[in-house]
Parts: C-alpha cells; structure tokens; sequence
C-alpha cells in the first residue's frame, strides 16, 4: 500500500467519531467557568508576578531578577480525524501561551487520554510524533507526560517557558493610540462546525488547518523589535472574548473595524448556514453586553458580528503597538509568511469596553479571499 492509501485508512472519521467539539471551542463557557472559580482561595508566593488573579494567558514565575518562568496548559479532543494533523495543531495550540506573552518554550509535558483497544495505537503514536515534530521546531524540548486510558482522545501538553521580566508582555497595558494587529484570520470554529457536518469543502478544510498548525513562533519574534504594550492569542474566548480582557485589563476601550479582520475563506457563507458551534453562542451570550456595535441592516453584516465570538483553535495573536509602527510591524509580518493586519485602535476607557463598526461594505468581507491565501499550499508538516 502507498502512503496515500496508508493515510487514507488511517483517518476515515474514527477520532472525530462521536466527538460532540473539538479543539478550543470545548472550552467550558466564560461565564460557568466564573462561577466554578469564583470564591476559591489559593496559595499566595510575592514571586508568581501572574497569577489566577488575572486572565493572562499563562502563570510566570520569578526565578532571579532577569530570569522568570512562563507556565501554561492546554490539551482538548481533536477536531481534524488525521492523527498526525491533530497532534501538530494540538502542539501549536499549547505552545502559543508562551510566545503570546512573549517567552521561549523550553520544556513541555504531554497530557494524553486514549482509547485503548477501541482505536489502533498507530493513531497515538501518530499525533505524539506530529507532537514532537512541533517542538523540534520550536527548539523545545520534551521531557515526560502522563497517559490515562479515556472513551475519546484528548491531548495537548504543559509548556514551560523562560523570558526576562521586563520582556513579559500582558493583556493589560495597551496604550490609548495604539493600534491592534492580528496574526491569524478567525474562523476555525465554524469551518471546523461544517467539516464535521460534511459541508466545508476541501480547501476550506486545508486552509482551516494550515492555519491551525501554524506555530506563532516568528510572530512572537517579530514583535519583540517593536514597542509591544500588550499581547494575547485569540482562541476559544473568541476575538471579541480575549479583546474584552486587554481592554479591562487595560483601563481602555478597543475599537474593531470588522471589516479589517481577516476571516478564513468560506466561513462566512458556512455560518450563514448555520454551521456556528455551540462555543461562539456561549461567548456571544457572555461577551455581547461588552460590545457596542453600530446598526446592522445586512444579513452580510450579522454574519461578520456573529464571527466575532468564534472559538478559535491555535488562533493568531492579538498584539498593540504605537500607531507609529503600525504599517512597519504589518509590513515585516507579511513579508515573513505571518498573514497580518491591523484590525483597531485604542480608544480612551469607556462603555462598553468593545466598541465595533464597519469601515468597508460587508458584502466585499464576504467575499474577499482570506490572508490565509499567504500560507496557502506552503507548508508540509511531514
């Protein structure tokens, strides 16, 4: 049998069988997971610098006072049935706390639940090595894990990290000014939401994924050169979800030309179908009384609002720098393969803390091809 043959074997619909979400879009909602956290006291040490007292994308720890540690936890169930697919995505995902708040992966841990018996371990060893072939790029190492035999596949991994102090970049500290920059187009969730309904098409598919398994690695590097004042990845909160934490936690409003956010090609038309997972309802239902919109009058236009709150899966950074460096840091990301683009600005604080509109016809959004073409067909992870 060819590799193609082997492969497609290997991947008709077993892991995804059954799988009611996959990816970050199983995150428990915002606001049930308030509730559950709400009036826990934990541990107090004046050197953990963040802590579960904010809602940064990962612990940091200081070590000394020019080194601190970065550490973070992500795993989920798969959302793609190619095992190596999975494990790649998977890996990114996790990794992507630690560059968002803009550290380097030093070690990682594997967090891994399978079904013994039920489905071949030709598919664990598939996604642990897709896994590895994601560190490795990463240059970072993997030094354990834990296993548990489960019903379904989960998998992801504990990621530690190393930065100085001074070089931690937060949800809180963006600047009235400055402008927004996002790393990656939205709309994993429901491309994802119509893949397993049978009605995403193959390169709908292809670019979801491209995009997914993408590390954030050169962007994290990029935006190092640049006078970063805050930073956080977008995943199962939504866009909107993570934007509202940089603006409270900033003491800011953040205004967002939907129409400047780059959306993955298709997704529109799929939610337009109804393909939303049940995740972007969660966030809506959450994040929306924290969000100003200016009136709709467009089926085009609802859609756009609506794509706001998807849950996203290794999703791209949100990242505030001066306006001054605006078009530069776009201009390095674009020419370095990162699909970047300037999505807002920083506004002085005020109700309600996201205050969205649109800058260009939403029938053009609809239709225009995603950044994602930058990536499209570049990339081989085997």
């Amino acid at each position: 049998m060819s590799m193609k043959a082997d492969r497609t074997v290997l991947c008709m619909g077993i892991l995804t069988d059954g799988v009611m979400g996959g990816g970050c879009s199983c995150k428990i909602g915002p606001s049930d997971l308030r509730r559950i956290m709400c009036g826990i006291s934990f541990p107090k040490n004046d050197r953990l610098i963040v802590g579960m007292d904010s809602p940064d994308d990962a612990g940091v720890f200081l070590i000394s006072d020019d080194c601190a540690i970065i550490q973070t936890v992500d795993f989920f169930p798969p959302m793609v049935d190619d095992p190596f697919l999975f494990g790649r995505i998977a890996a990114a995902n996790s990794l992507s706390d630690i560059y968002a708040m803009g550290g380097r992966p030093v070690t990682a841990l594997n967090i891994f639940c399978f079904p013994v018996g039920k489905i071949g371990q030709e598919y664990a060893k598939e996604i642990i090595a897709a896994a590895a072939a994601a560190l490795k790029e990463a240059e970072c190492v993997l030094a354990g894990g834990h296993s548990l035999f489960d019903e379904s596949v989960k998998y992801g991994l504990a990621v530690t990290g190393t930065a100085e102090p001074s070089c931690i970049k937060r949800k809180g500290g963006a600047s009235v000014g400055d402008a927004v920059i996002l790393t990656k187009p939205i709309g994993a969730g429901v491309v994802s939401t119509a893949s397993k309904a049978g009605m995403a098409s193959e390169r709908q598919i292809r670019l979801m994924t491209d995009n997914m398994a993408f590390l954030n690695r050169r962007a994290s590097e990029i935006m190092s050169s640049f006078h970063v004042s805050a930073c956080t990845d977008i995943t199962g909160f939504s866009l909107f979800g993570h934007l509202y934490e940089c603006a409270v936690c900033s003491g800011c409003r953040i205004d967002v030309d939907m129409s400047a956010v780059p959306v993955l090609e298709g997704a529109p038309e799929l939610a337009s179908m109804g393909l939303m997972p049940a995740g972007l309802y969660r966030n809506r239902d959450f994040y929306s009384p924290h969000v100003s919109c200016m009136p709709i009058d467009s089926e085009a236009g609802e859609i756009t609002y609506m794509m706001m709150f998807d849950p996203q899966t290794s999703g791209g950074l949100a990242i505030f720098v001066p306006e001054s460096e605006q078009e530069e840091i776009v201009r390095r990301m674009n020419s370095e393969g990162v699909p970047a683009a300037c999505i807002g600005h920083v506004s002085r604080k005020g109700e309600p803390p996201i205050r969205s509109f649109f800058a260009r016809c939403c029938y053009r959004l609809m239709k225009r091809i995603s950044k994602t073409e930058i990536m499209d067909g570049a990339r081989d992870y085997r």
